[in-house]
């Protein structure tokens, strides 16, 4: 489907979890997929949808209003690496540990990783001799991860495989997941195949971006392709309700720009932590319920888009040096709705090896080693990965000694 374009107006857009009538408040126009970095000769070939999204005005669920395929984004290339930051490696660490000492402490556990890349949070697991498998359908992130020692299925997490999944290796204690539930927009077959695997007193535990942060931080990059799903606490436990489990606990974390880990189980297994209608309350101030308050997100948007675009206009109108640092899927997003190429942004500086001498998606601005960041120094960098900032900036300290300005464009577009 290289080069095809799907042209659904997005009217008369439908919830897919409950059905009713989905109000659309954001128009990102055509987009590519967010992580096919291309080679040189592959430019001008990729796979272009409408991105979008809206909200459901029943379930208050936000969500893109076009899916596309997951065939396009989750494939043998996909080249997104967890262990590629030191903090996440240490979040997944502790996120392992603590699920040792609280649920996987009985005879013989079992935890099943939804979405498991490369490994980086069963790596703990397995030092510590707990049964575990992860499910991932990049092919090389599997290989890395089996490379390790690291149990891992090649295929995509639904009911059928969950269901091949219990009957070889019986209940699963816990069901992990860390931002890869949002990517699927048929959650109805994952709550099917989290019902058949997960034992009757296990829970399902999953991490995703938090829609209230994404708001109050105007951080319109991470509506892309891949987080078809923008999850509240309320519109996750309107969901667990719907296919028979109840939200147990909710906790806010500090990663990726604001997350929110969500803790599942059966009905009557466990009582709901006092977190759950203390964060019911507090989006109810906030108005994540209120179509308003998307429509204001969606101007502020706009207004930032504008002033980013002119900041690098007149910079390059001074004979400045501008570059980008962090390839990451959600630059996509804004290089593409901007309409930034490489005449305002020369290159993309980015540690993944895996897309180092492709181009961005779309735009296609050169992406290099960031070893090369100091060959010599740019004048200015606009920073991508802006929910990495502070590890980046720590590294990268001597990029503002030698008077380098960093750019950012959340929550609003300002200079460090």
């Amino acid at each position: 489907m290289a080069g095809s374009e799907n042209q659904e107006s997005g009217e008369g857009k439908r919830c897919r979890i409950c059905g009713d009538v989905v109000e659309e408040f954001i128009d990102f126009g055509r987009q590519p997929v967010s992580d096919s970095f291309v080679m040189p000769y592959e430019a001008g070939q990729e796979f272009f949808f409408r991105l979008s999204a809206g909200i459901c005005v029943a379930c208050s669920m936000v969500q893109l209003t076009e899916e596309v395929p997951r065939e396009q984004m989750f494939h043998e290339d996909y080249p997104y690496r967890s262990s590629g930051s030191t903090r996440m490696r240490s979040h997944f660490h502790s996120v392992a540990q603590r699920l040792l000492e609280t649920e996987l402490t009985g005879r013989d556990p079992l935890i099943v990783e939804i979405g498991s890349n490369d490994g980086i949070m069963l790596r703990t697991v397995r030092d510590a001799g707990v049964r575990h498998l992860g499910v991932d359908p990049s092919v090389r992130a599997a290989e890395l991860a089996a490379s390790e020692g690291i149990r891992v299925q090649t295929d995509f997490f639904e009911e059928q495989s969950a269901r091949k999944i219990a009957a070889s290796e019986g209940p699963a204690n816990v069901i992990f997941s860390a931002n890869t539930f949002s990517h699927i927009a048929y959650i109805d077959s994952i709550f099917r195949g989290v019902d058949t695997l997960l034992a009757s007193d296990g829970v399902f535990v999953f991490e995703d971006r938090y829609l209230g942060d994404i708001i109050s931080r105007n951080a319109f990059d991470q509506i892309y392709d891949e987080h078809f799903y923008l999850f509240s606490v309320s519109s996750v436990q309107s969901i667990a309700q719907t296919f028979g489990f109840v939200l147990i606990d909710a906790e806010h974390l500090d990663i990726h720009g604001g997350s929110m880990r969500y803790t599942v189980a059966r009905p009557g297994v466990r009582i709901p932590s006092d977190s759950v209608a203390q964060f019911l309350r507090q989006e109810q101030k906030m108005g994540l319920a209120d179509p308003g308050t998307y429509r204001r997100f969606a101007e502020e948007t706009r207004n930032s888009c504008s002033e980013l675009i002119s900041l690098l206009r007149d910079l390059r109108a001074e004979g400045k040096t501008v570059v980008g640092y962090g390839a990451t899927a959600k630059s996509s997003t804004l290089l593409n709705y901007c309409n930034i190429g490489s005449d305002l942004v020369s290159c993309i500086f980015d540690s993944t090896p895996e897309k180092q001498g492709r181009l961005s998606p779309g735009t296609h601005i050169p992406v290099r080693s960031s070893d090369e960041f100091s060959a010599p120094y740019p004048d200015y960098a606009l920073l991508f990965a802006w929910n990495h900032s502070d590890e980046i900036l720590a590294k990268e300290q001597e990029f503002r000694e030698a008077g380098g300005r960093w750019i950012l464009y959340v929550p609003t577009v300002h200079l460090i």
